[in-house]
């Protein structure tokens, strides 16, 4: 049986959910963080293979973004090349 206390809790935070998100975003800005974010997995994901010579560390901006897709299509083999070409559209 669970308590009352968490139950209560457990409604209140699972009511958030379902509330519309606040944040005021254009659809080029949601493509632009998506971009980022899967050139930044890509980035882990190659590190030993495209990206050796940068610290395991470092963090993936906008800016970078081409340099990823270069470095992917120049060494990555075919998953990279792969990975790239999702990241130029």
């Amino acid at each position: 049986m669970v308590d009352k206390a968490i139950s209560a809790y457990m409604a209140a935070i699972g009511s958030k959910g379902g509330r519309k998100s606040r944040r005021k975003l254009d659809s080029e800005q949601a493509r632009e963080m998506v971009r980022l974010r899967e050139a930044r997995r890509a980035f882990r994901a190659f590190h030993t293979t495209c990206f050796w010579s940068s610290p395991k560390d470092y963090t993936v901006r906008t800016t970078d973004i081409d340099w990823v897709i270069e470095r992917l299509k120049a060494n990555g083999g075919r998953a990279g090349w792969e990975r790239a070409a999702r990241l130029c559209r």
